[in-house]
């Protein structure tokens, strides 16, 4: 069993973002019997996807494609367009090179990997892996028929008990590895898009040796995010 993860050195004034596998947000980082994702970020404000966020998408399908290119393969994703917070936040922060050079902080074979801290861009930083964020976090946008089957991107989270309306992270994510490891976080987290190709990447990441803490003794990298420019013109053009 995989110790139950808790960040002791961080300050207690330090609020942790939790998607447990267990009970989503149960303990906020105190030790308990499940494998837990501890996640956070910078700010608790609650915040709509801005006018710079809606701009970035006007010239995309509603449906955009991107491919996640990291160092161990590209992982082609599409966002769901009745997840738009979601979507046009990511797709603003694709724009500002915001994920270039960003880490998979958290790697839980049988169950997700994570990333989107910008933290993880300085090593001097190690011990708050997993505590940054872009300042802001997103309303959550649940929507039934959006699960956690593998390849589904979700955005982390606060646990409920310092975030009862479930405000997602406005920036970190994570991409279902085992759709059964997962299938308890469905309507707790929301998924804003799928893998429509390079579910083996995510499996090779899932399967890299990790610390005690879930983050891989090698580094694991987003390079860049970019948007795929022949299936979102595909797109359009069908529409």
């Amino acid at each position: 069993m995989k110790k139950a993860i808790s960040i002791i050195a961080l300050s207690a004034a330090l609020v942790c973002m939790v998607c447990c596998k267990g009970r989503p947000g149960a303990g906020e980082g105190a030790e308990n019997n499940s494998t837990a994702v501890v996640t956070a970020v910078d700010s608790t404000v609650n915040v709509k996807a801005d006018s710079t966020a809606k701009a970035a998408v006007a010239e995309l399908p509603e449906e955009p494609v991107f491919d996640i290119v990291t160092t161990m393969g590209i992982i082609k994703v599409k966002l769901y367009k009745n997840t738009p917070k979601h979507r046009d936040n990511f797709v603003k922060l694709v724009k500002e090179k915001f994920y270039n050079d960003i880490l998979f902080h958290r790697v839980i074979n049988g169950f997700m990997i994570q990333t989107g801290d910008p933290y993880t861009k300085d090593t001097a930083m190690v011990n708050f892996y997993g505590q940054g964020g872009p300042g802001y976090t997103i309303q959550a946008e649940f929507v039934k028929e959006y699960t956690h089957k593998k390849g589904a991107l979700a955005a982390a989270r606060k646990g409920d008990i310092a975030n009862p309306k479930k405000a997602s992270s406005g920036s970190q994510f994570y991409i279902v590895q085992d759709e059964v490891g997962c299938s308890h976080l469905d309507g707790q987290y929301t998924v804003f898009g799928e893998t429509i190709s390079g579910l083996d990447v995510i499996d090779r990441i899932a399967a890299v040796p990790t610390d005690p803490y879930d983050r891989p003794r090698r580094d694991v990298k987003i390079l860049l995010i970019k948007p795929d420019d022949k299936a979102n013109a595909a797109a359009l053009a069908a529409n």
